[in-house]
């Protein structure tokens, strides 16, 4: 879908739909008001029928207005508050989006710039409401051997007053990169894993690497894997058919002083649990276990939309835990490429083994900083629920960078703590550690494991387990988050 900004009239725009708000109490904001006026009074004359009470979600449609140009009005409740939060401004930019996909013109017009949005200026109202047009225009049906019919909307137009179209104009440009990463990041999860394995995940960042200049794609077989000493990593890919691989794509979009930021996936493209076996219900679901490898794609696609001038590498440790004859067993002991030893208690806490390693390997980059992104416990889940993403760190400087960014993009994360005393539950007999820290703390002892290895530098975990993607039902997909966050925090970095 095309996003165009103009700065004009809206009643002499030629158009399918022309989209107002009109708010709670049949209240006309100013281009209802004007409309009506222009309309010989028409659009009030429709709502004291009752037709439209303006409650937020609400909408009405009419046509062939007189003295207009648009084909169409499309009336759209905006509640009663003066201020909208985030998201109910969402919502009714979903709604009118549901309505005009329903109607056969092929381009609307967004008359919309006037709706105040708490904490928001025109850039960050205008990115909310590109990146919701986006979203919602998104599909998945590679796989149906009946399509969806192609949609008659192909445009929208967004209307500002001329003082603001640049800094409006800015921000649709960072939202068509964002949503283009989060497309990638959502196509890649929703892929089956019988095609979505670390080979495809190789290729893919081998196609992206030809794309785009100025970034280089280097990949990993299991050999040197193995030869560089990351035997958590190949433990955990050792009981598949399907070969691991760690992927590195290195952006040079800074200058060759400038340290790079580092963002480090968990690609584990399906999770069975290994030799601790999952229970069946649900395991479809394990498919999307590579949405911190997924998230770390679309980031980076975003990244190189906008040309960022920073410095970026990305590392995405992906591998298959499969249980088989030569799969890892509860009880193995392995060598980490830091040298540290790990106890595997449980097969299916396989996250932080590929991570681990790879967190060792980001050192050789020298970062600015490291995030790491991993779709890594259930316990995150029980925590936060599916609407906030798990943050934990070594550095309060970055964990409120990341917190921050989160807010500004809507797609929000909530610190928590990494106390010594969680760290005292990894205890092990045996090995230098456990890779499990007992049934109480999960998300956190996850995260104290993650921390022994990112000691060389700031590092901050996203467990993204409840919001990388929706479970079941009629909106089961891959969200696409956090590819939002991040790229608002690469933005933040890159005063873009």
């Amino acid at each position: 879908m095309e996003l165009v900004v103009k700065s004009v009239s809206p009643e002499t725009l030629k158009t399918a739909t022309l989209v107002v708000a009109v708010g709670e109490g049949r209240k006309l904001g100013p281009t209802a008001k004007a409309l009506d006026e222009l309309t010989g009074g028409a659009i009030s004359a429709v709502l004291k029928r009752g037709d439209l009470a303006g409650k937020t979600g609400q909408s009405l449609l009419l046509h062939t207005l007189p003295n207009i140009k648009a084909e169409r009005v499309l009336l759209v409740g905006t509640g009663k508050d003066e201020e909208l939060g985030d998201r109910p401004f969402r919502k009714i930019i979903s709604g009118a989006l549901s309505v005009l996909k329903g109607l056969g013109g092929s381009e609307a017009v967004f008359a919309l710039d006037e709706l105040v949005v708490k904490g928001r200026d025109s850039y960050g109202k205008t990115r909310l409401l590109a990146e919701t047009l986006a979203d919602g225009d998104y599909t998945f049906d590679r796989f149906k051997s009946q399509k969806a019919e192609p949609r008659a909307l192909k445009k929208i137009t967004l209307l500002t007053i001329k003082a603001a179209q640049a800094e409006v104009q800015l921000a649709v440009t960072h939202a068509q990169a964002i949503a283009a990463g989060m497309s990638f990041t959502r196509d890649l999860g929703n892929l089956p894993p019988n095609i979505c394995h670390p080979t495809f995940l190789a290729e893919q960042a081998k196609t992206l690497g030809k794309t785009f200049k100025g970034l280089k794609v280097e990949i990993l077989d299991e050999k040197k894997i193995k030869d560089l000493g990351m035997g958590a990593f190949y433990a955990v890919g050792q009981g598949s058919d399907q070969p691991p691989r760690l992927i590195v794509m290195n952006y040079a979009g800074g200058k060759k002083s400038e340290k790079p930021f580092v963002l480090v996936g968990k690609g584990i493209t399906f999770d069975t649990g290994g030799i601790s076996l999952k229970p069946g219900a649900g395991m479809d679901e394990m498919k999307y276990d590579m949405g911190g490898a997924a998230s770390v794609f679309g980031t980076l696609r975003a990244v190189l939309e906008l040309k960022l001038p920073i410095n970026l590498v990305c590392i995405l440790a992906c591998a298959e835990n499969m249980p088989s004859g030569g799969a890892a067993r509860p009880g193995d002991i392995v060598t980490t490429m830091s040298g540290q030893t790990v106890e595997i208690l449980n097969t299916d806490a396989e996250g932080r083994l590929v991570l681990c390693d790879a967190l060792t390997y980001a050192e050789r980059f020298k970062p600015q900083a490291v995030i790491d992104i991993a779709t890594l416990t259930g316990a995150c889940m029980v925590a936060l629920g599916a609407h906030t993403s798990g943050l934990m760190g070594n550095n309060d400087e970055l964990i409120e960078q990341l917190l921050d960014a989160g807010k500004q993009a809507d797609d929000r994360a909530w610190p928590l703590p990494l106390f010594d005393e969680y760290q005292e539950q990894l205890d092990s007999p045996f090995a230098d550690m456990a890779n499990i820290g007992g049934p109480k703390a999960g998300a956190i002892t996850a995260g104290c494991f993650l921390s022994r290895f990112a000691k060389a530098y700031h590092w901050a975990h996203l467990d993204i387990a409840g919001t990388a993607w929706v479970s079941g039902g009629k909106d089961k997909g891959a969200s696409g988050r956090p590819v939002p966050l991040l790229t608002q925090y690469l933005l933040d970095r890159a005063n873009a």
